[in-house]
C-alpha cells in the first residue's frame, strides 16, 4: 500500500504541473490551423503497442467496452489512448496504441488505473473476453517528432459517423546491433510515402528497457520499427499506397537487417480513435 500511496502523490504532482500548462495552444499535427490541443496532449515518449486477441465473436463487444469507459481513464491519469482499432483479415484481433510522457509515469498511471475503481468494476467482464492480453511491445519514437500523432478526440455533433479512414502498420523486426542501419534505411523508403491521401502518423522502435510494471507483460523478442500511417480511403490504399509499402517490404527485406519477413497490419479505427483521418 506504500507504494500505491506513493504512486497517487506522484500522480497528484503530475496533474497540478499539468494544470499550470494546460489550453497552451499548440500545432496540428495534420497541418491545419483549426485543430487546437492543450500542451498536456503531446510529447509522449513511452508508447505501448497493443495487440489483444478476443473471443470467437466477441470483439464488438470488446470494442463497445472499450470505447465506452477507457479512453478518458486514461487521459484523466496523465497518460493518452493515441487510437484503438480493429484488424483486418483477423476477426478476433484488436489493437490499441498507450502513450505515457516518460517511463516514471509508466508504473504510476498503471497502478492508479489497474487498482482503481473503474477497472475493479469492469475487469471480470472485460478479461473474460480476452484470452490474450499479452502481445505488447514497449516503445519510443524514433526521433523527437516521430512520436505518434494525438489528434482531437472525436466530435460526436460534427462527425456523427464515428472515426474514419484506415491506420497501417508496418512492424520491421530487426536484427539486433543493426538498429541505426535499419532505421536508415527504412526513413528513406518511408519518405516515398507522403503522397496525397495518407498522412504519417510515427516511426516507432523498441524501449529495450525493464519492464517497471510487471503486472503487465511486454515482449522482449525485439528489436522492432514500427511505421504507422493513416490513409483517406480505400481507393488510395490499393491504388497508391499499397505498391510502395510492398516495394518498401521487399527492398528492406533483402538488405540482411532484419530478422524476419516484415508484417503489415490494416486496421480500422474503432468509432472513438483518436486517430484517423482527419483533412488538414
Amino acid at each position: 500500500m506504500k507504494h500505491f500511496e506513493r504512486g497517487l502523490c506522484a500522480i497528484a504532482i503530475l496533474f497540478a504541473a499539468g494544470l499550470a500548462a494546460a489550453w497552451t495552444q499548440a500545432p496540428s499535427a495534420h497541418g491545419g490551423t483549426d485543430m487546437q490541443t492543450v500542451q498536456h496532449l503531446r510529447d509522449y515518449r513511452v508508447i505501448e503497442f497493443r495487440r489483444y486477441v478476443t473471443k470467437d465473436g466477441e470483439r464488438a463487444r470488446f470494442v463497445k467496452y472499450f470505447d465506452t469507459y477507457f479512453p478518458e481513464a486514461f487521459e484523466q491519469l496523465g497518460a493518452m489512448v493515441f487510437g484503438q482499432f480493429t484488424e483486418r483479415g483477423n476477426p478476433n484481433r484488436f489493437t490499441w496504441l498507450r502513450g505515457f510522457k516518460d517511463l516514471d509515469a509508466r508504473p504510476v498511471v498503471n497502478a492508479a488505473f489497474y487498482y482503481g475503481p473503474l477497472w475493479k468494476e469492469h475487469r471480470l467482464k472485460v478479461n473474460a473476453i480476452l484470452p490474450d492480453s499479452d502481445n505488447v511491445m514497449l516503445m519510443r519514437p524514433l526521433h523527437p517528432d516521430q512520436g505518434v500523432t494525438v489528434l482531437p478526440a472525436v466530435d460526436p455533433v460534427a462527425e456523427p459517423s464515428g472515426a474514419q479512414g484506415i491506420v497501417v502498420a508496418q512492424i520491421f523486426a530487426v536484427r539486433k546491433g543493426s538498429e541505426e542501419a535499419f532505421a536508415r534505411q527504412a526513413e528513406a523508403a518511408f519518405a516515398r510515402y507522403r503522397i496525397d491521401g495518407v498522412h504519417p502518423a510515427g516511426v516507432l522502435v523498441t524501449l529495450d528497457v525493464p519492464n517497471n510494471f510487471p503486472q503487465l507483460p511486454i515482449r522482449t523478442d525485439g528489436p522492432f520499427l514500427v511505421w504507422l500511417g493513416v490513409v483517406r480511403d480505400e481507393a488510395t490504399l490499393a491504388t497508391r499506397l499499397d505498391p510502395l509499402l510492398q516495394a518498401a517490404e521487399q527492398a528492406l527485406a533483402g538488405g540482411g537487417l532484419l530478422r524476419g519477413a516484415p508484417e503489415r497490419v490494416v486496421m480500422d479505427p474503432t468509432a472513438r480513435s483518436r486517430l484517423r483521418w482527419l483533412s488538414p
